[in-house]
């Protein structure tokens, strides 16, 4: 037995990289998704306090182990009789390395200022994402139908013209996600090459909507097609950027930046009223109205640590969470960290921090 332990120990056949990647490669994903999403929930809890949000993104994970292993097997010459002795030993170091960036200058203007594209966006439905829930936390209007924002609405704004046909907006995402589910809606990317020769610098997107022989489809299918100014003239109606009414064979979709979507839900917020009273924060969005208006995130609050939330993180004193058995809010928020990662840039990162971890 001994001998064969030895062997073990000494042999250059062992190795543990095999044995701890796809250990510690689940660890590892689970903890900064989770990371990731406390990051999420901790800006829009940030927004809702009138608080600076920020930004770190993990660029690099290094993981390093060294396994020292000692042997020894000897005789003790003054003993009688004479006995062998000896001993084993083996010790396991991790070194992680995590290397961070924050996000600053212009990648902060590119990722979350900037209003995501239609052709970048839409393409999203095309996977399966439900297309009322990504509307409607990504698009400010559809032509003149307005994605009602009660808590922020300016003279100044560029869509402040555009009657609130909120009603509308709601009614037209409720029947763009019947007929998604139905494969009758049809949304088609299409590369345009540049000028220079390379493919893929611009993208065209274009939403269809096949025609039915269900009655009650059929019924959907027409009014749909009405909303958006379909005509018999075009199979397929081109949606661009824009605001108001949309040129012949177009949609305009005026899409929102990522703080902009951010901060719609943050405002949406349930916040305890003491934090009202003192003043650290305004009273929330009253959700009333109809159906369409109720927030899609359904974040709580409360002195205690909930036990079993999706994901929870503590400000001023307060916990806030997502409960796990909360299906509708859960989907927001994972289309929400889709969005960010969609909306990341590839620009040059600026400072980076680098975090060793021993153990």
């Amino acid at each position: 037995m001994l001998c064969g332990s030895l062997i073990l120990l000494t042999s250059g056949c062992y190795s543990i990289g095999s044995y701890k990647l796809g250990k510690d490669q689940d660890q590892y994903a689970s903890s900064m998704i989770e990371a990731g999403k406390r990051q999420t929930l901790s800006n829009l809890v940030r927004l809702r306090y009138a608080d600076t949000p920020g930004f770190l993104d993990t660029t690099q994970l290094i993981s390093g182990y060294q396994l020292q292993r000692n042997a020894f097997l000897g005789v003790a010459s003054d003993t009688f009789p004479i006995r062998p002795n000896g001993g084993i030993a083996a010790q396991l170091q991790e070194t992680p390395t995590f290397t961070f960036q924050p996000v600053t200058g212009d990648a902060y203007a590119h990722n979350f200022l900037r209003p995501l594209p239609p052709a970048s966006l839409l393409p999203l439905a095309m996977g399966g994402l439900p297309i009322d829930v990504l509307l409607r936390l990504s698009v400010q209007s559809i032509n003149l139908m307005s994605n009602n924002r009660p808590f922020s609405r300016n003279a100044g704004d560029l869509d402040a013209e555009i009657d609130a046909h909120s009603v509308d907006f709601f009614g037209l995402v409720h029947d763009l996600r019947l007929l998604q589910a139905a494969g009758l809606l049809n949304i088609q990317l299409q590369q345009t090459p540049s000028t220079n020769g390379k493919e893929g610098e611009s993208s065209r997107v274009f939403l269809s909507i096949s025609p039915t022989s269900d009655p009650n489809l059929s019924t959907i299918v027409e009014k749909t097609r009405k909303a958006l100014n379909f005509s018999p003239k075009y199979d397929r109606m081109e949606v661009v950027y824009g605001v108001g009414a949309p040129a012949p064979g177009q949609i305009k979709l005026l899409t929102r930046s990522m703080l902009s979507i951010l901060g719609q839900i943050a405002y949406q917020i349930q916040i305890p009223d003491d934090e009202v009273s003192s003043g650290n924060t305004r009273k929330s969005v009253d959700s009333t109205g109809h159906a369409g208006e109720k927030p899609l995130m359904d974040v709580h609050s409360g002195r205690k640590q909930p036990d079993n939330a999706f994901v929870a993180i503590q400000y001023d004193h307060y916990y806030y969470w997502i409960e796990r058995g909360d299906f509708e809010s859960k989907l927001a928020f994972t289309i929400t960290q889709m969005l960010l990662e969609l909306s990341k840039t590839t620009l040059n990162p600026g400072a980076v921090v680098t975090i060793p971890v021993n153990k």
